[in-house]
């Protein structure tokens, strides 16, 4: 199949006129149902950006296709509950689950239980909304959601003495499991409120909640069932759960407040007391101007196809749904070492770093640097409180441990570097960066330092665990070095260059090597095995982003590293390979679906070859990506399959993960970058078609620029970049 081809006609439809004259909200171009079929592992609720609240329908079943509660193939709803993971490859949350029906409702064996049908034609979402119809209750239920609000309208289409809402505490599916509930019903106020603790991948997780009814159940019934510690078999607490038992009419409405802490449940009450609104339409009309104000942060042209318009701007929603905000209104949160803290700006939890850290924070820090100075910020004050070390990845108070490496650093150091993160206390940073390179008695660390690499025979994901490491140690010396410690700083721009000593010149790959010194035998770079994580070896051979030409000089020059980059993205995986999930969205041996990689086409500009970059772009773009809800090629991990997306249709990407920005060919002909409270940035493509996607020339401000890459500080002064594109294919621009 020719993918050029279909790239090329992808993007004359994306560049075809589409009326200007059509009403153009951007939160109403988002379709949060993209990614909730195959591997996208999204969820459609509704969520304010970067909020707490993610509420969303869950289908009642475990399983890998529904980490997100939700699985778009299905047909069961058994429950909404409040907190969801957004693209994750592990099941956890969902906690405080309401679920209204008619008796008598549909039951099932556990876990599936009381549920509902539903049909997609009776669906619709949008940014901070969703709406599904509940059969054969004909309830229409509707969502949405403030920072630490979740709101949910149930209308009920027909009349029913029998209506009875289920909340539901012990409720728990995937890895979650609930430890301990409790549960208060204050009927003169139409209040319930209460807590859940829960064991899953986040440990210990605590969480508090606040419900206020619009109306008052006709009766109450409480119970509870005892909840038992999987290992000891010894009681740890209750589930307690609630039945709300109403007689309705034909078109009567409840609505459900629920407002969440981590901290306890007068802090849930002081947050729902903040943020209420006086009705559900104030509560969608905050939650709509709120995704405007954040979508508006990049603009495409009006023109732009529909397909396209709803899959840039779905992108744009999924990377602002994580990381979450953990603070409450006051400031106060749960740190991982169970005391409360209270900071200024909002503290922040579910960071997703082995993904986040190569587009999603870069993209930030140009269109959300208050956002991102508030994220570094919660990353460094987790590492104080988490007895000197930074996350791997985090969310509830909790560090999962998922993942490898320490990739807190590279977004800490382009903060910094940036300006703008500062740090109060230098001294206090210092030491929590040297802690967290040196960890000991932690995934190889001490190996990895006393042998300059990780071997094979003492830890798996050895040849991932090195080049992460030396990829970590350049982000450390970059903190180490702002901050003043220069000596220190250089020693680990010299480990950084570790990843070269798992180069075996005789068969051209990083190999894992063994404690001894010697490479480890029955060497595959096809195979999938314990030494890479989530890849192999040919997908791990380019994973020093922070030294492109270094690894250029190593294959040879800039022929040989072409030539093997060429070869990277035509060799067919061999029938003797079985692709595990992870390895989705394939070119070749490259995995889009799969972050490892996601730098690797923009490789070819550092050996001076945009075009091809501009080639595999596009056809990633066109084709990997849609507005359906199989549109997402990989697991979205909390924002980074589609952060990809946005840097790199509008034609800026970070390939070092720092504050360094390729310039490449934008998928739109005018794009402009309008962060929260600074100046425009506008790209202008002139001449951009699907013949001519090549730059032939750039200019800066009305200036001739010879440069393939534009610093952050350039981008946060405004102004207009202007790329002259051409159909001639073997074009350079750049010295």
């Amino acid at each position: 199949m020719n993918y050029r081809y279909l790239s090329l006609l992808a993007l004359g439809a994306i560049l075809m006129s589409f009326s200007l004259e059509r009403p153009y909200k951007r939160s109403k171009l988002v379709d949060p149902l993209i990614g909730t079929d195959w591997v996208g592992n999204t969820y459609p609720g509704a969520s304010s950006p970067f909020g707490m609240v993610q509420l969303s329908p869950d289908n009642g079943l475990p399983g890998w296709d529904r980490i997100a509660g939700y699985f778009y193939p299905d047909s069961t709803i058994a429950g909404f509950s409040h907190t969801h993971l957004s693209g994750t490859g592990a099941g956890d949350l969902y906690d405080i689950s309401f679920m209204p029906v008619l008796e008598p409702a549909l039951r099932a064996e556990a876990p599936l239980g009381v549920h509902a049908k539903f049909r997609h034609s009776q669906e619709e979402a949008s940014a901070g909304h969703y709406s599904v119809l509940l059969e054969p209750y004909d309830i229409r239920v509707t969502l949405t959601a403030t920072e630490h609000i979740g709101v949910q309208q149930y209308r009920f289409n027909r009349a029913s003495d029998s209506a009875v809402v289920y909340l539901d505490l012990a409720k728990a599916t995937n890895w979650d499991r609930t430890e301990a509930s409790g549960l208060r019903w204050d009927a003169s106020r139409r209040e319930i409120q209460g807590y859940r603790y829960s064991d899953g991948w986040a440990r210990g997780q605590r969480v508090y909640f606040y419900t206020r009814l619009s109306r008052a159940p006709k009766r109450i019934e409480l119970d509870s069932i005892p909840l038992y510690h999987p290992d000891t078999k010894a009681q740890q607490g209750w589930g307690y759960t609630a039945r709300l038992h109403y007689s309705v009419q034909a078109g009567d409405e409840l609505v459900v407040e629920t407002a969440l802490s981590g901290v306890s449940q007068e802090a849930a009450r002081r947050n729902y007391m903040a943020e209420r609104a006086p009705s559900f339409a104030a509560y969608q009309a905050k939650v709509a101007s709120a995704w405007e104000r954040h979508l508006g942060t990049i603009r495409i042209p009006q023109a732009t196809a529909l397909a396209t318009a709803r899959t840039f701007y779905t992108a744009m929603y999924h990377a602002m749904i994580c990381p979450t905000v953990y603070s409450d209104v006051d400031g106060a949160y749960r740190g991982p070492d169970g005391k409360i803290h209270r900071g200024k700006g909002k503290h922040y939890s579910t960071f997703s770093l082995w993904d986040t850290y190569r587009t999603a924070h870069p993209m930030y820090n140009i269109i959300l640097p208050r956002y991102n100075r508030d994220m570094v910020h919660s990353l460094v004050e987790f590492g104080h409180q988490n007895k000197g070390h930074l996350p791997i990845w985090n969310m509830w108070a909790s560090e999962t441990d998922m993942m490898i490496g320490h990739h807190s650093l590279p977004v800490i150091a382009a903060a910094l570097e940036a300006g703008i993160y500062k740090p109060k206390d230098k001294e206090a940073l210092r030491r929590t960066v040297l802690s967290t390179l040196n960890r000991k008695g932690y995934r190889a660390m001490e190996e990895y330092r006393r042998l300059g690499y990780v071997p094979s025979d003492v830890h798996k994901e050895s040849l991932s665990l090195t080049l992460e490491y030396a990829y970590d140690d350049w982000a450390g010396a970059r903190i180490l070095d702002y901050l003043g410690y220069k000596a220190e700083a250089q020693s680990y721009y010299q480990s950084a260059r570790n990843y070269r000593n798992h180069w075996d010149a005789e068969t051209g790959y990083l190999r894992p090597r063994l404690a001894n010194g010697d490479f480890k035998g029955d060497f595959d770079p096809f195979a999938y095995t314990e030494d890479v994580t989530e890849s192999n070896a040919y997908q791990y051979l380019w994973s020093a982003q922070h030294d492109p030409e270094g690894l250029m000089e190593m294959m040879g020059g800039r022929e040989q590293f072409v030539q093997r980059l060429d070869k990277f993205f035509a060799d067919e995986t061999p029938s003797h390979i079985e692709l595990p999930i992870f390895s989705t969205g394939m070119i070749g041996q490259y995995a889009h679906g799969n972050e490892p990689g996601h730098h690797v086409p923009f490789l070819y500009y550092y050996a001076g070859q945009p075009w091809r970059t501009t080639e595999l772009v596009y056809d990633i773009l066109t084709r990997l990506y849609t507005d359906k809800p199989d549109g997402i090629c990989g697991n979205e991990d909390c924002g980074q399959m589609s952060a990809w997306y946005v840097m790199s249709a509008i034609g800026l990407y970070p390939v070092e993960a720092s504050n360094d920005y390729l310039i490449t060919s934008p998928l739109f002909p005018e794009v402009q970058i309008a962060p929260l409270g600074a100046k425009p940035f506008t790209i202008r493509a002139k001449g951009l078609s699907a013949e001519n996607k090549y730059i032939k020339s750039v200019r800066l401000n009305g200036k001739p620029y010879p440069h393939k890459s534009l610093d952050l500080k350039t981008i946060q002064r405004g102004g207009l970049l202007e790329l002259e594109m051409t159909a001639e294919r073997g074009v350079c621009w750049y010295k």
